[in-house]
């Protein structure tokens, strides 16, 4: 959040001021990064087969986020009974975003690992604006020695596509890349359904691999406490969270929209709940695949906000001030 901007004799409103994610301060020097969270775009969408307009997500995400900056020090949810989001909670800072080589997969996904490496090196936890999916693999690498972390991902795709014709980096390949990575001890895939584009095989190395795969029907018919339950206890998780995983009636800006998807507490309580028993051991979070373009009414790109906003909060608060267990180096 912007802080008390009232006190400071301007009223702030979403429109006015620098559009960084929640007009949080920026940090585009990378080697003086002090913060608890540091926010991070990665608009690379050379990973899509089909819709392209991902590379537009974080500048779509950080627009919408003004909308839940102003005014207040704190966001207070009464249902809860709890100010999240204080100054003295978390701070945030936006290091902008990193360098995509148009054309160059490999060179992009360079920049986007070392990009995390140095919010890593800092102390910060990375939240990472995507880009198509296919981002969540260099973001992974930077984690290196930094395991044991469980993934937790929600997308209407399992992403778990080996190769095919050479293509290893694109946005079906993703989790498979990152289940071949040493600090990497499982996942458990949620929303997972219907026509996609992995095959039989594809479920079967995932599974393999350690993974869990729980549809949206599996997710309803358990419910989340039931849910929770499932997810193995771990020093640390990752939160990947593909847009695409919501319903397409309120998140329609993506690039591969899938009908029967999440409602928003659906997730939200899911990752409160993460935050909650692990004691804020999230370690850092993806959101991908918003792609503005489809979207004009822009309620994509707020779900995507909203819901980022809410996670950070949630993890700081569950950790009470303390560094989270799991995700340092080894």
């Amino acid at each position: 959040m912007s802080g008390n901007a009232y006190d400071r004799g301007r009223l702030d409103l979403p429109f006015v001021g620098h559009c960084t994610f929640a007009k949080s301060p920026p940090c585009t020097d990378w080697s003086a990064i002090d913060a608890d969270v540091a926010v991070l775009g990665a608009p690379n969408d050379m990973g899509t087969q089909w819709r392209p307009g991902a590379r537009f997500g974080p500048r779509a995400i950080r627009e919408a986020s003004t909308l839940f900056s102003f005014g207040h020090a704190g966001a207070y949810d009464h249902e809860d009974d709890t100010l999240y989001l204080t100054r003295e909670a978390v701070r945030i800072v936006d290091v902008g975003d990193a360098d995509i080589i148009h054309t160059d997969m490999a060179g992009s996904n360079a920049n986007i690992e070392h990009a995390v490496r140095r919010i890593l090196q800092a102390g910060a936890m990375p939240v990472v604006l995507g880009g198509d999916h296919s981002v969540h693999a260099p973001v992974m690498q930077a984690f290196e020695g930094r395991g044991p972390i469980h993934i937790v991902h929600f997308d209407a795709h399992l992403d778990f596509v080996d190769e095919r014709h050479g293509v290893r980096h694109g946005h079906g390949n993703p989790l498979r890349r990152a289940s071949e990575m040493a600090h990497v001890s499982g996942m458990t895939q949620m929303g997972i359904r219907n026509v996609s584009s992995s095959n039989r095989s594809d479920y079967d190395a995932a599974r393999a691999a350690g993974s869990r795969i729980l549809s949206v029907r599996d997710v309803r018919r358990l419910g989340p406490d039931a849910v929770l339950a499932l997810i193995p206890p771990a020093p640390a998780y990752y939160l990947t969270i593909d847009i695409d995983g919501f319903d397409p009636s309120i998140a329609p800006g993506t690039g591969t929209p899938s009908h029967g998807g999440f409602l928003y507490y659906e997730v939200l309580e899911l990752i409160q709940g993460l935050a909650r028993r692990s004691g804020g051991a999230i370690v850092g979070i993806d959101l991908v695949e918003v792609a503005p373009a489809y979207d004009p009414t822009g309620i994509t790109a707020i779900l995507a906000a909203q819901l980022l906003l809410n996670s950070i909060g949630f993890v700081f608060h569950a950790r009470g001030g303390r560094a989270p267990a799991g995700g340092t180096a080894g």
